[in-house]
């Protein structure tokens, strides 16, 4: 892919639930003259469990190189709120930028079962880096 840094997945299970994270620095979107540092990130989340789920709320923590943290709380993913069946997968893609070449995320999902059960599913810590953050200014 044209414009993308070569990227690692991160992966965390609770329960039957897996969510994997592949981040990807987006340098045609980014202008590190000005500060503005643009990823993607692409996630799974998969169902492993013998009951059907439903992804509810999400709750990301974004925290820049310099230590500012930034967090997000909001319904479902992509404007959807994905059921998934036993065995079943929903995947997305979306993207933050920050005014740093580095940072990191994490946070976690809350999940309802088809009984209504409510339970928090951990989204893994992944880092953000730029190909811009080990550059020295003189």
């Amino acid at each position: 892919m044209m414009g993308a840094t070569d990227s690692s997945s991160y992966a965390e299970t609770t329960g039957a639930i897996t969510v994997t994270v592949e981040p990807i620095y987006l340098e045609d979107q980014s202008d590190p003259d000005d500060n503005h540092f643009v990823w993607a990130y692409h996630v799974r989340i998969e169902n492993h469990g013998k009951r059907t789920v439903q992804l509810m709320t999400r709750h990301w923590r974004i925290t820049d190189s310099l230590g500012k943290v930034h967090e997000v709380r909001g319904d479902g993913v992509v404007g959807e709120q994905p059921v998934l069946t036993p065995g079943g997968a929903f995947e997305y893609t979306s993207g933050t930028p920050l005014s740093t070449p580095s940072g990191i995320m994490d946070g976690s999902y809350q999940m309802e079962t088809d009984t209504g059960e409510r339970f928090d599913v951990k989204i893994p810590a992944f880092s953000l880096d730029s190909p811009h953050h080990r550059r020295q200014l003189h």
